[in-house]
């Protein structure tokens, strides 16, 4: 058997221990329901903060102070108005007072002594209202100015009622539009980010207990160092993959599952080179940033020998990546300058920088180029984490050039 296949099987026999012992634990599974997990507690803490919200909202109260006669064309022009605003994004609820004796004293006394939360009070004629309002009701009076205009209006025409009944149509988009592609874009990226983070950074755990267990120096013993180095990454990769495959399925068939308007909503989604291309693309991509990130925090494992050096090598390389996010995002909406085109050059930064382009973007040539560059990075990368890997596992390193030179000297 050549050195080549000897090597090649020493290495995939690495790879599948490390893919099983990975793989087939119950840990495993609670790990690939992490995202699950993440969305969860995601949604009960915005279910909790909107709830508070909403309590706050719902207390607030616009208070009109108004004769019968224009209550009534206030009451019917707040209705139409409100119309205009989505879900949640309404103003509070108006309230319409009749006028007493003092108006102005009325007006002033709502604030702080009622039992809602008043946040403006108008009264006066509507061609010249006053408007009371608290510090932080700016919108609130915005509403109030245009109540107030379209209540007067309403009133010099003699009525409320609607004068044009448009006809609408719904136009399907031909192509993906450029909100489409910018949203497709961001998600690629932060999807390129979110994985990396959360994959590759277990090699470094892995690695210093399997130090701390010894079970490094029996691999050593049988195999040479780089097979198990490889073998690491590539076992570690594909427990990455089965990952992937998981949500991918399930991401894939969420649209089946979501009332229509809303996968109508997703389908405006589409990346400018096209869906079957992106898909494939982001793959490539992320393989290219897994290992390019992986072999460095398998490297950072297999300096670290105890949890304290984990956290102390681990934090400067989150706060690397969290860098790199940042130039890939920019490089999304800034589209030929130095930042971009750096974001695309440097090699950690690449792999995401590219899918953010794929998505706005239909030219499939600096694809090419972009997976060779980022290759050959991958293999120098690769290089030298196996000699570091080598020297923080054992503490020693090749011998130098020419210290081999000087020994086969002494031989001769």
């Amino acid at each position: 058997m050549s050195n080549f296949l000897r090597f090649l099987r020493q290495t995939l026999t690495i790879a599948r221990r490390d893919f099983t012992s990975t793989v087939f634990t119950p840990m495993f599974l609670l790990f690939l329901l992490t995202p699950v997990l993440m969305i969860g507690f995601g949604i009960v803490g915005g279910l909790a903060g909107q709830s508070a919200a909403t309590s706050g909202e719902a207390n607030k109260r616009l208070v009109v102070i108004a004769s019968p006669r224009d209550a009534m064309i206030i009451a019917e022009t707040d209705r139409q108005l409100r119309l205009i605003f989505p879900s949640g994004d309404a103003p509070p609820i108006l309230r319409i007072d009749s006028p007493g004796a003092n108006v102005s004293a009325q007006a002033h006394g709502l604030f702080g002594k009622d039992k809602h939360e008043v946040s403006a009070v108008l009264y006066g004629p509507l061609e010249q209202p006053v408007i009371l309002r608290t510090p932080r009701a700016g919108a609130d009076v915005r509403y109030l100015t245009q109540l107030a205009e379209q209540s007067q209006r309403a009133r010099k025409l003699g009525s409320t009622a609607r004068q044009s009944a448009p006809e609408i149509q719904v136009v399907q988009q031909g192509s993906a539009s450029a909100s489409g592609r910018a949203g497709i874009a961001y998600f690629g990226v932060i999807g390129i980010f979110v994985l990396t983070l959360m994959l590759s950074s277990q090699a470094v755990g892995t690695m210093a207990e399997e130090r701390s267990n010894k079970v490094i120096e029996v691999l050593a013993a049988a195999v040479p160092l780089e097979s198990v180095f490889l073998g690491k990454l590539i076992g570690m990769f594909g427990s990455a993959v089965l990952f992937i495959l998981f949500w991918g399925t399930m991401i894939a068939n969420l649209p089946r599952l979501l009332p229509p308007e809303f996968a109508s909503g997703l389908s405006n989604l589409t990346p400018a080179i096209g869906v079957p291309a992106f898909p494939l693309l982001f793959v490539a991509y992320f393989t290219m940033s897994y290992m390019l990130l992986g072999a460095v925090f398998l490297s950072l494992g297999a300096l670290a020998s105890t949890p304290r050096e984990i956290q102390l090598l681990g934090l400067p390389m989150t706060v690397f990546q969290f860098a790199l996010f940042g130039l890939s995002t920019y490089s999304i909406t800034h589209e030929g300058t130095w930042g971009s085109i750096a974001a695309k050059v440097l090699p950690f930064s690449s792999p995401s920088a590219m899918v953010g382009f794929a998505a706005n973007s239909d030219s499939i040539w600096p694809h090419v180029a972009a997976l060779g560059w980022q290759a050959l990075w991958v293999g120098i990368v690769v290089s030298l984490g196996a000699r570091t890997f080598r020297r923080g596992v054992l503490k020693s390193e090749s011998p130098k050039l020419w210290r081999r030179r000087q020994a086969a000297a002494q031989l001769t």
